[in-house]
């Protein structure tokens, strides 16, 4: 493998049907082309490409077979300006990988051994790591000279002590089955909780921040001086807050009584709780902005699952706040919590003895950039900072390859 002599990362973000992609150049780390390939494998499938010094969007429609297909589609739409994946400037791929177990604490370098302990975590991400490792085989033949970086979701929360990431359940059955928190969004997380830090003037180690990353999927974490010490999700990612499909946090005995008196399969319970629960199956919408709509037309139904969300969101800023002990600011992020000004309003309602207040201002105004919403005198600040995971999976990759292009 040769050593890397550009600037250049493309951020590879490979799913089931799907190739999320950005090429950025880390000299100063703006965005080059971003792009779009779904619907692999149908006969409608769609590749969207934006030059981004252009700003001149290209889409292209038809069959696109698989994923090796798919990647030399993308590497055809960069070439065409001037931005091909035979570039000396490319010095390396970034793929995020959903999975990394205990055994991946930070981005690491893919070799032979690192693709197969990817595999061998399957069973724990069997709807992400396949695709994951799709994407890196396929690159890695599109440029086997090229180092590919593996940055891990999982990675960001592997600081968490036992305490936090063990259940109380049997230890030899737990080690035996890998079953532990491993939390996920990590390097959102990462991002969001370093971007904070600097938008209160200090270092991350000087800040405790509680940050919640609120999409369709929805996180939060406890981050003290730099480092997670306890995440909302767990084993997978159906742990924890109320999301757009996924219930959460639920009993695990509701499980049992659906097998013994719902006569469900395993098969039908997991579509359940991670496709027909959460805010969809609350009031039938997953999409925050509908369900407002229909909160301001007086319908109860999307009230209470709005009630609902809120209700274990500030569950967890309670927990957190208790585990961390000082909070110095929470963070809020994704795409409900970047644009829900009435979600992040009602988290933090009624919690002015713990030191949280929103400006209701501040908290209205719309922006792409990091942000406070709080009041001057509130003791914890709160903040909207976007989050750029596209941008750390890069940051990495660059740091741990790039070294020989700074010398």
């Amino acid at each position: 493998m040769s050593s890397p002599q550009g600037t250049r990362v493309l951020v590879l973000n490979s799913g089931s049907s799907s190739v999320k992609y950005q090429l950025l150049d880390m000299s100063d780390s703006s965005r080059l082309a971003v792009g779009l390939v779904e619907r692999i494998g149908e006969e409608t499938s769609r590749l969207k490409h934006t030059h981004v010094d252009s700003d001149a969007t290209r889409e292209r429609s038809g069959p696109i077979p698989d994923h090796e297909a798919a990647l030399k589609a993308v590497a055809e739409e960069l070439a065409k300006d001037g931005l091909g994946l035979d570039s000396p400037e490319l010095a390396a791929i970034g793929h995020r990988v959903v999975h990394g177990g205990q055994s991946f604490t930070a981005p690491t370098v893919i070799d032979d051994a690192v693709l197969a302990e990817i595999e061998r975590l399957i069973p724990v991400a069997p709807l992400h790591n396949p695709a994951n490792l799709t994407g890196i085989r396929t690159a890695q033949a599109l440029r086997p000279d090229l180092p590919q970086v593996a940055v891990f979701d999982t990675a960001f929360h592997t600081t968490m002590p036992e305490s936090a990431a063990r259940y109380a359940i049997d230890v030899a059955t737990a080690d035996e089955h890998r079953i532990r928190r491993y939390g996920f969004h990590g390097t959102s997380h990462a991002y969001v909780a370093r971007a904070t830090a600097k938008l209160l003037g200090k270092a991350p180690e000087e800040v405790n921040v509680i940050v919640l990353h609120l999409g369709n999927g929805a996180s939060a974490s406890a981050v003290e001086k730099g480092r997670c010490v306890d995440t909302s999700m767990g084993l997978t990612p159906l742990e924890g807050l109320v999301m757009g499909t996924r219930s959460g946090d639920v009993d695990p005995a509701v499980i049992f009584h659906l097998m013994r008196v719902g006569e469900m399969s395993t098969d039908e319970i997991d579509t359940l709780l991670n496709k027909k629960s959460g805010l969809i199956g609350l009031c039938g919408d997953n999409d925050m902005r509908e369900i407002r709509r229909r909160v301001d037309e007086g319908d109860e139904q999307a009230q209470l699952a709005f009630d609902i969300y809120i209700h274990r969101l500030k569950k967890y800023i309670g927990a957190y706040y208790a585990v961390l002990g000082r909070v110095d600011a929470i963070a809020f992020t994704a795409g409900v919590g970047e644009n829900a000004s009435p979600v992040r309003e009602a988290a933090v309602s009624g919690l002015e003895e713990l030191g949280l207040a929103v400006d209701s201002e501040l908290n209205a105004v719309r922006s792409d950039e990091p942000r406070l919403i709080s009041p001057e005198s509130a003791r914890v600040a709160v903040a909207v900072v976007p989050t750029d995971e596209e941008l750390e999976i890069a940051t990495q990759t660059y740091a741990l390859v790039g070294s020989n292009t700074r010398q």
